[in-house]
């Protein structure tokens, strides 16, 4: 059945769902809120190479939360290895890094809602002809893949890709995910997997030296981390669904997976 709607009532329903969340939204009062993260993740963070500037998605987000919520963000710089510890222990209030949500995790620090759901993918080089999925790059007993130890595409590389043994000799461990990246083009692994996020970004950037292979290997999660029983979590909430409702989100993602990209 076709219903019609008045233009003063159409307007009604898309400014309500704003305006209820404005009035909802609390305010912290100008406080600082030591925010950290890796810069090694774009186009979720990293260092901008022509301004030298840390930008990204995660940094937009977290300036418009920081807005809506009055609070001022000090923001540091971390090592992945460090960022989950370092927030638990209350070093920093906030971690960012495309984090994902996990229940073991949820043992040392609280996470907001998810603001963002990845798929993980594989990132070859764009002349790689070897191998075309997970099952045949495991069949391929010379192909080596890059991970960080302790993240999500390690323990599928480990668990979903290969054997199931962590210390597989085929897994070369980096500190950073840019340093697996870097070993990637360099020719001295053959594979990263990491979000569909990250992959679509560092093949946009690779000057057609990289490409995404096979389908999903699944979905994962996003979500700031925080220090157990922090006061931060339900009011970073209420500015993420506020900004998921008034298409804030939805802009983020066109600016950082559309609009950056056809720039470089």
């Amino acid at each position: 059945m076709t219903r019609k709607f008045s233009i003063a009532g159409l307007l009604a329903m898309l400014l309500f769902p704003i305006a209820a969340w404005a009035q909802t939204l609390p305010d912290l009062g100008g406080r600082t809120v030591v925010v950290v993260t890796e810069n090694a993740y774009p186009p979720l963070q990293f260092v901008d190479p022509k301004s030298g500037k840390p930008i990204g998605w995660e940094y937009d987000a977290m300036d418009e939360i920081a807005r809506r919520l009055n609070f001022r963000i000090d923001y540091r710089n971390t090592s992945w290895d460090a960022m989950i510890q370092s927030v638990s222990d209350g070093q920093y209030n906030i971690g960012m890094t495309g984090i994902t949500i996990k229940e073991e995790r949820k043992q040392k620090v609280d996470f907001s809602n998810p603001y963002m759901r990845s798929e993980m993918r594989m990132l070859v080089r764009s002349d790689e002809t070897r191998f075309t999925d997970a099952k045949s790059f495991a069949a391929l007993e010379s192909g080596l893949a890059a991970a960080q130890p302790g993240t999500t595409p390690f323990y599928v590389t480990v668990y979903d890709v290969l054997d199931g043994n962590e210390q597989n000799p085929r897994i070369k461990t980096f500190e950073t995910f840019g340093a697996g990246v870097q070993a990637l083009r360099a020719g001295d692994v053959d594979l990263v997997l990491t979000d569909g996020v990250a992959a679509n970004g560092y093949v946009d950037a690779s000057e057609g030296k990289l490409k995404v292979i096979g389908g999903p290997l699944g979905t994962e999660d996003f979500g700031f981390i925080f220090t157990k029983g922090s006061d931060l979590v339900a009011p970073v909430n209420a500015a993420i669904e506020a900004m998921k409702a008034d298409g804030t989100i939805d802009a983020l993602n066109k600016k950082w997976f559309l609009d950056y990209k056809m720039g470089q």
